[in-house]
């Protein structure tokens, strides 16, 4: 069942609502991700606590973002996605401000645990409510919204974490996020529409007992074994425990009448393609984006600093990824744009661990850049071509099971990567060690080329008619049911 909101003449565009409120509430859940990082030294010095202690501000966070996104898809479902996201919004919003409001660090990672549970929710949940605005033939053109959250933001965490750190306070890593937050809330609830899917039967609580746990035990040994040490027995038993939760986690949703994730969709062609393509690519560039910045400074020598910015021109490859997708992916299909590119990332992958190229700071920026560019144009492609065979009752389920295995790609591609390193012993001193793991991740991103084979060939043809856009064109418009509806 679809419910909609009323449209008047004096009303935001929704489509126009929806990017400008999915933008800012990723751009805040973006950064976040990577913020916090230069501050935790400084942290943990205000509460006279170890640096130790201090990281579990960011474990909170990662590990409470995970537990959340099992049941993003359903709650939408249920709820409605604008109730959804919007309240997840809020309660993100209010999480930074009592995080900048802490009077020790108990506090702040209680207020961060939260904050990853509304973080984990406003992904999946905002996406659904992006792609059901807009038909899989006009998808190309988000590219340019989806790539600002999830490239630009992340990459300007850090140094901005830093700045804020060292001018104003750790504090403000947290307050500036309570104006855009309440900015955006309030545009969302004059401006987007409701959407009720509705779910037959009820909540799959087997179901969730077993995959919200099982993914955050996966997330946390992934998170901290090759740091920690995968025998040291909280992450061995994580581990093993989380295995064996997610193992029959799947068993259960494959037998389940309405399982809380369908994992019955991986079933379809491009669907499953996508999102085998997403852990792949995920463990590649969060595996190179880790290991190559050691490798940078086992090479030359190079400060922290330095070989954090040397892989900001990755950022700005993205960006222009964007640009190509919105233009290219319309003419030639998906399977035409992302083998190629993968096959080039894995070649730019491989030159980075050649002996001698980190030793060239702007052969290394070149790189970087190159490797923003292809990847992020064969990424976007894939989670644009992933979704244009999901039925609109299917979307919120589907992207919520999307954001999991890509949130379970990066994670591994990190563990592997310092597995890697960790078994040779010599990596802290050496850089060999460090090109072996980038060697790694390119035959990561090579083997999705081989899998991108079957992806559709064709682009997204528009629909000969559809009822829905036409009459959500003609409320837009102030005429009739007629015509297409105008982009937002």
């Amino acid at each position: 069942m679809t419910t909609t909101e009323p449209t008047t003449r004096h009303r935001l565009n929704p489509r126009t609502a929806v990017v400008l409120v999915y933008t800012a509430a990723m751009c805040m859940n973006g950064l976040d991700s990577t913020i916090v990082n230069p501050a935790l030294f400084t942290i943990a010095g205000d509460f006279g606590q170890p640096v130790s202690a201090a990281n579990t501000v960011e474990t909170a966070f990662l590990v409470a973002l995970a537990l959340a996104l099992p049941a993003a898809g359903w709650l939408g479902d249920r709820y409605g996605t604008k109730r959804v996201f919007l309240g997840a919004l809020a309660v993100f919003t209010a999480a930074s401000a009592a995080c900048g409001l802490a009077p020790g660090l108990p506090a702040l990672v209680v207020a961060r645990a939260v904050q990853g549970l509304a973080g984990g929710l406003l992904t999946p949940v905002g996406m659904t409510l992006l792609f059901r605005a807009f038909p899989p033939h006009e998808r190309a053109k988000l590219g340019k919204v989806l790539i600002v959250p999830t490239a630009l933001m992340p990459a300007l965490g850090p140094p901005l974490g830093g700045f804020l750190t060292q001018h104003l306070s750790w504090h403000w890593l947290f307050f500036v996020n309570v104006p855009i937050g309440v900015a955006a809330v309030l545009l969302g609830v004059l401006g987007l529409r409701e959407h009720v899917e509705g779910v037959p039967g009820p909540f799959d609580r087997a179901g969730f007992w077993l995959a919200t746990p099982g993914l955050g035990l996966l997330t946390y040994a992934l998170g901290f074994g090759p740091s920690h040490g995968w025998t040291q027995p909280a992450v061995a038993a994580a581990a093993v425990l989380g295995v064996v939760l997610a193992v029959a986690a799947v068993v259960h949703q494959l037998r389940a009448p309405e399982p809380l994730l369908k994992l019955r969709l991986l079933a379809d062609r491009a669907y499953g393609t996508a999102s085998a393509l997403a852990v792949l690519t995920a463990a590649g560039l969060m595996g190179v984006l880790f290991v190559f910045p050691l490798l940078y400074q086992a090479a030359l020598g190079a400060s922290a600093l330095d070989a954090g910015l040397s892989v900001f021109p990755e950022a700005v490859g993205l960006m222009l990824a964007s640009q190509l997708v919105d233009r290219l992916l319309p003419r030639i299909g998906p399977r035409r744009l992302v083998v190629p590119a993968l096959l080039l990332a894995a070649v730019v992958f491989a030159a980075l661990a050649v002996p001698g190229a980190a030793d060239n700071a702007w052969l290394v920026r070149g790189l970087m850049f190159a490797i923003g560019l292809v990847l992020g144009t064969a990424v976007l492609t894939v989670q644009l071509a992933g979704f244009e065979d999901v039925a609109p009752p299917d979307m919120g389920r589907a992207m919520g099971l999307f954001q999991i295995v890509r949130t379970l790609g990066g994670a591994l591609g990190i563990a592997v990567c310092a597995g890697i390193i960790g078994g040779h012993g010599t990596g802290a001193t050496e850089p060999g060690p460090y090109r072996v793991a980038v060697w790694a991740t390119a035959g990561l991103v090579a083997v999705g080329a081989l899998i991108a084979l079957r992806l559709p060939k064709d682009p997204p043809q528009p629909p000969p008619f559809d009822d829905d856009l036409d009459e959500e064109a003609g409320e837009e418009a102030g005429e009739g049911a007629a015509g297409a509806p105008a982009a937002g």
